[in-house]
C-alpha cells in the first residue's frame, strides 16, 4: 500500500478542484484520529474524511456521514472555536512529502481577518494532524507529542512547527530538470536501482521506483552497478518523463485486486501488474474510499473467522492423522487370507505329518497347486495349529470389516471440515460466520452452551445475474447449499458444483426454458471460483438439473449424490459478472 507523495500531489489537485475556497460549515471527531470535515461551496456540499490511525493513516472525499460523539473531543472545539465558517485560500504539498497544507482565511474574536493553517502529516504511526497559527506556532494536534515519546520533534501547543529532517538529503523530484540530473544522483548509490531511486527522492515509493524500473525493462532489484551507462540513462529517461506527467497532473487512479481481494493502489498506472486485475477510477478519494473500505472488510472478516479457522483446521489435521493411521492398519490385514488358506491346507494335507514338525510343504490348490511352505508350533497337533491361523483370520477379518467402516466415516468427516473450511474463505460478513459456527456447534466441534440461543441471521447466497439476464445463486455455506438445493431450486433448474473438491453449490434459475451456453460458461465460472480450486487456472465442474441431484440418508450438510451428469472445464474469473445487493 503505497500513500506516497504521487497519491498526495494527485489528492491535493483534486481537493484544489473540489473544496478550494469553500467554507467549513461542519467540523466532527468521530474517533479520537479522525476528522470529519464539512464544506460548503459554490459546487454544494463536500465532506473530507482524514484519519490518523496509526495503522492506516489516509485522506479521502467522501459521501459517508460518521456520528460524532456527544462530548467534542479538546481538538475539535479548538478547531471550532478558530475555523468555524472559515474559508480555504490554499491547498498545497511541500517539498513533494506526505503533508498537506490547508490555508484557511477567517475572522478573529474581535471581527479581524486572521488566516490558520491545518497540517495534516500522512506519515504511518508518525501521523497527525497538526492546527497553527501564520507563524507557524502550535495551537494544538490531534495527537500530542512529547520530548518523552519523539527526541526530534514536540508537538505541543506552543511549539513551532517544523518538519524533522528524518529522510536524509532527499531532493524533491519536482525540481529536477533533466533526466542528466537524475542519471547522475542514481549512479552515484552503491544500491539496487529500486532502492536508489526511492532513497534519493522525496515522495518516492518502493512501489514507484519499481514501477519505473519495470516500464524501463531492467531487474531494479539487482545493483546499479550491474548496468552500463545506456540502461542507466534509460532508466533516467523514463523516470524524468514520469515526473513530467505528474508535474501535468497526468493522473489514473487505480486499484489492484488478486482475487477480488485490494492488494495495491496508485495515482498512475501500474504496469508491473500485468497478472492482475487493474480497476481504474476518475477520482483518487474514489480509489482510497473503496480500497480501505475492502481491505477493512477482508482484515476483519479474517479476524473474527481466526478462532473458526483454528477449530477447523485442529480437527481435520486430527482427523487426516487419524485417517493415516487406520489406512496403514488397514494395510496390515492384507494377509488375512493367507492365514485362511494356511487353515484349509493343514486340514487338507496334514493328516500325515510328524508330530514335531516345524513345516508343512502342500500344493496350494488357490495358485495353481504351487507347494508353499506352512509354519508349524511342534509343540501341538496339526488340527490346533490349523484352529490357530483360522483364528488369527477371523480376528483380521473383524479388523479389516471395523476400520473400512472407520475410514469411511473418517473421510467423510474430512470431507465435511473442507468444505466448511471453503465456506469460511468465501465469508464476507459477520452474519455468514455466524451460520458456520452454528453448523461446527451443531456437528460438536464447539461445545454448545445451555444459554446460547440461535440467532437470526441476514446471511443470504450469492446472487448473481448472467449476461443473458438469467439469475444465478451461490451458497455461501453447507446450510445454505442445503436450501438452495433441495427448498429453492426446482426440478428443472440447473445445478452446478467444482468436480471432486470442496466448494458451492451453483443454481441458475432456467424458468423453464433452455439456457444458452454462456449461462452455463458463466455458472461454471461462478462453481470453479468459490471452490477450493479457485486458484487453479482451470476446474472442471458437473452439472445436471437439480431433479437429478438427492440427498443420501443421514447425510452432511451440502452433501449430495447424482449419477448421471456433464461436465465442462471453467475458468474461475468472475469479473464480468453482475452481482446484485
Amino acid at each position: 500500500m503505497a500513500f506516497d507523495g504521487i497519491v498526495i500531489s494527485n489528492l491535493v489537485h483534486e481537493l484544489n478542484n473540489t473544496i478550494l475556497n469553500s467554507r467549513i460549515s461542519k467540523i466532527s471527531q468521530p474517533e479520537k484520529d479522525e476528522l470529519l470535515l464539512t464544506f460548503k461551496g459554490t459546487k454544494g456540499s463536500t465532506r473530507l474524511l482524514i484519519s490518523v490511525n496509526a495503522s492506516l493513516p489516509f485522506m479521502c472525499l467522501t459521501n459517508e456521514n460518521k456520528t460524532a460523539p456527544l462530548q467534542a473531543p479538546t481538538f475539535c472545539m479548538v478547531l471550532r472555536k478558530h475555523i468555524a465558517n472559515g474559508r480555504i485560500t490554499k491547498i498545497y504539498q511541500p517539498n513533494f512529502d506526505r503533508i498537506i497544507h490547508f490555508d484557511i482565511e477567517h475572522l478573529d474574536e474581535m471581527g479581524d481577518l486572521s488566516q490558520k493553517t491545518l497540517i495534516v502529516e500522512l506519515m504511518g504511526k508518525h501521523s497527525n494532524i497538526i492546527f497553527c497559527d501564520k507563524d507557524n506556532t502550535i495551537i494544538n494536534s490531534i495527537k500530542h507529542v512529547s520530548c518523552l515519546v519523539s527526541s526530534l520533534r514536540e508537538v505541543l501547543p506552543g511549539r513551532k512547527y517544523f518538519i524533522p529532517n528524518t529522510q536524509g538529503n532527499k531532493i524533491n523530484p519536482f525540481e529536477i530538470n533533466n533526466s542528466d540530473e537524475l542519471f547522475n544522483i542514481i549512479i552515484s548509490k552503491p544500491l539496487s536501482v529500486i532502492k536508489a531511486i526511492y532513497t534519493s527522492f522525496n515522495g518516492i515509493s518502493p512501489l514507484i521506483a519499481s514501477e519505473i524500473c519495470y516500464r524501463s525493462g531492467i531487474d531494479g532489484d539487482s545493483s546499479v552497478s550491474a548496468f552500463t551507462a545506456d540502461e542507466l540513462k534509460h532508466v533516467s529517461n523514463c523516470f524524468f518523463w514520469f515526473i513530467e506527467d505528474l508535474k501535468n497532473n497526468k493522473f489514473q487512479p487505480c486499484i489492484i485486486r488478486e482475487n477480488k481481494v485490494p492488494i495495491e493502489f496508485s495515482s498512475v498506472t501500474l504496469t508491473q501488474y500485468q497478472d492482475y486485475v487493474s480497476t481504474n477510477y476518475d477520482s483518487i478519494s474514489e480509489v482510497l474510499e473503496i480500497f480501505y473500505k475492502e481491505k477493512n472488510i477482508h482484515s476483519r472478516i479474517r479476524q473474527k473467522s481466526y478462532e473458526l479457522r483454528h477449530i477447523v483446521t485442529t480437527s481435520l489435521e486430527r482427523n487426516q492423522k487419524k485417517l493415516s493411521l487406520q489406512t496403514k492398519q488397514l494395510k496390515d490385514t492384507n494377509k488375512r487370507d493367507k492365514f485362511r488358506v494356511y487353515g484349509e491346507l493343514i486340514n487338507s494335507y496334514g493328516y500325515n505329518l510328524d508330530p514335531d514338525a516345524k513345516f508343512l510343504e502342500a500344493p496350494n490348490y488357490y495358485d495353481d497347486n504351487k507347494i508353499i511352505k506352512i509354519p508349524l508350533d511342534p509343540t501341538i497337533t496339526p488340527q490346533e495349529n490349523s484352529k490357530k491361523y483360522f483364528d488369527k483370520y477371523q480376528k483380521l477379518k473383524r479388523t479389516y470389516e471395523a476400520l473400512t467402516e472407520l475410514i469411511e466415516d473418517t473421510d467423510k468427516e474430512i470431507k465435511h471440515l473442507e468444505s466448511i473450511q471453503a465456506s469460511i474463505d468465501i465469508a464476507t460478513s459477520s452474519d455468514d460466520l455466524i451460520q458456520i459456527k452454528e453448523e461446527l456447534i451443531d456437528f460438536g466441534y464447539i461445545k454448545k452452551h445451555k444459554n446460547n440461543k440461535k440467532i437470526k441471521t441476514k446471511s443470504k447466497p450469492f446472487h448473481y445475474v448472467s449476461s443473458d439476464g438469467y439469475d444465478i445463486y451461490v451458497g455461501k455455506n453447507n446450510y445454505q447449499n442445503d436450501q438452495l438445493t433441495f427448498k429453492f431450486a426446482t426440478g428443472n433448474d440447473w445445478w452446478f458444483h467444482a468436480k471432486g473438491m470442496p466448494g458451492s453449490h451453483v443454481i441458475v434459475k432456467s424458468n423453464n426454458s433452455e439456457l444458452p451456453d454462456r449461462v452455463f460458461e458463466e455458472a461454471g465460472s461462478l462453481a470453479a471460483y468459490y471452490s477450493s480450486g479457485r486458484e487453479n487456472e482451470k476446474v472442471e465442474v458437473d452439472y445436471l438439473q437439480k431433479k437429478n441431484v438427492k440427498k443420501p440418508n443421514s447425510g452432511a450438510p451440502g452433501f449430495v449424490v447424482y449419477y448421471t451428469n456433464y461436465s465442462l472445464i471453467a475458468i474461475p474469473d468472475i469479473s464480468n459478472l453482475k452481482k446484485m445487493d
